[in-house]
């Protein structure tokens, strides 16, 4: 008989705060989903989007807020499904607790990695839309796309890394991707 240890089958939120200092995972339907550190270009897109997005913010006095990750996101306002998108957009501040955002986020952006790109593409992609955030952008640099899905509208746009992108949950709001010297 082996003396390994026998790994849960549902995991838990007390799974994720029990993890190991400097590890970081998500948790969706009882599955965990280990997440490895992010590269250099990822952490630049991460810092040069927050930046452009909370800098039209504050020109507009608008009221969301934006978080980079890591960021809690309890996607559904309870503990079966944890995330922490890359980037997060709220604008109902009654979502915002001490521990991060209690329901959907209107406006996710997950940067995509070798390991991510099945989670960014497909789970998180339903749960994100099932959930109810409004806009969901796949920035995909290996392949030079961005996909841009408008939940709101029910409408999905393909751009390059050369592209100008507007953002749906705001009039005025383009990211001239041309423009960051990827």
């Amino acid at each position: 008989m082996s003396s390994a240890a026998r790994q849960p089958e549902y995991y838990t939120m007390d799974d994720i705060n029990n993890l190991p200092e400097g590890k970081r995972a998500e948790l969706m339907d009882g599955q965990l989903y280990m997440m490895a550190a992010p590269s250099r270009l990822h952490q630049q897109l991460v810092k040069n989007l927050t930046y452009l997005i909370e800098d039209y913010i504050r020109q507009k006095n608008g009221d969301c807020e934006i978080y980079p990750a890591p960021f809690a996101v309890f996607l559904n306002a309870d503990d079966r499904i944890y995330v922490e998108p890359d980037i997060s957009v709220i604008c109902d501040r009654e979502k915002l607790t001490k521990e991060g955002c209690k329901g959907a986020p209107d406006w996710i952006i997950e940067i995509v990695s070798p390991a991510s790109r099945p989670m960014d593409y497909n789970k998180k992609l339903f749960k994100y839309r099932t959930a109810g955030v409004r806009e969901y952008w796949i920035l995909d640099y290996e392949r030079n796309l961005i996909m841009v899905y408008d939940f709101e509208h029910d409408d999905m746009t393909d751009y390059t890394l050369k592209d100008k992108v507007k953002a749906g949950i705001y009039q005025d709001l383009e990211i001239d991707f041309s423009q960051m010297n990827l």
